[in-house]
């Protein structure tokens, strides 16, 4: 395994104790990053800290959802240095439903994870970057948000809405050592599969000419390559690991 060069950098990375972002998250330290997990679950912080026990990775109990806890946090950060590296990852799956029967708080609830978050993030760490002239901030966004997923409507939304948001940011800051980019996956399994029904997990594989899910470490690897000075000239650009599922 080949680990581009993270030494020195400081990374966030939301919803950082499980799944996608738990691998992110050792990717990056074993890349030489030191890393701050956010994660709202305080079980999922508790069992990672088990597994990384590490002085170049902290933990904090961080709702994403909220504006005002992300800005009170990363100002306490950046009191003594710099966030280099920023990774939007939290979100959930939401209810299978179709869009006749889907509940208005269960749509809510997904695009405020999903999307909301991801603004409230980048408009948050973006002045600091500015200010340091550096940055790399990736955005987990989805298949579903290129193709959209049948009876995963506000999931699909949401997704779709972060590859215009992350091409819009990356644009406003392409004057600046800063790159903005997403990621697209296909399905992974973590437990946002404990969210989905089994004919929906069912649907997603039989659209992976691959015929298997992606692999976390496959996630981790090409986000480490985005996180890196290496990457400096793609911003607004969006990464396909679809395992030949995208089409454009």
């Amino acid at each position: 395994m080949v680990n581009f060069d993270l030494n020195n950098r400081v990374a966030v990375v939301t919803g950082g104790a499980q799944g996608f972002g738990f691998s992110i998250t050792e990717r990056f330290l074993d890349s030489g990053a030191k890393v701050i997990v956010w994660d709202v679950d305080k079980k999922a912080i508790e069992e990672a800290s088990k597994k990384i026990s590490s002085e170049k990775c902290s933990y904090q109990l961080v709702d994403v959802t909220n504006f005002e806890d992300i800005n009170k946090n990363i100002e306490n950060i950046t009191k003594e240095k710099n966030i280099d590296i920023f990774v939007n990852n939290a979100g959930i799956a939401g209810k299978n439903a179709k869009v006749w029967d889907y509940p208005n708080d269960e749509w809510l609830k997904v695009i405020n994870l999903d999307l909301n978050a991801v603004f409230y993030c980048c408009k948050a760490i973006v002045p600091h970057m500015i200010k340091n002239n550096y940055g790399r901030i990736i955005n987990i966004s989805s298949i579903a948000g290129k193709e959209g997923n049948p009876n995963a409507s506000a999931y699909s939304a949401a997704k779709a809405a972060v590859i215009g948001f992350t091409k819009s940011l990356g644009k406003e800051l392409a004057d600046k050592n800063i790159a903005v980019n997403c990621v697209t996956p296909a399905a992974a399994k973590t437990r946002i599969f404990d969210q989905i029904t089994q004919e929906h997990i069912d649907y997603m594989l039989s659209k992976i000419p691959r015929n298997r899910f992606v692999k976390l470490e496959e996630l981790a690897s090409l986000v480490t390559w985005l996180a890196s000075e290496e990457n400096s000239f793609s911003t607004s650009a969006v990464f396909d690991l679809s395992g030949g599922r995208a089409t454009y």
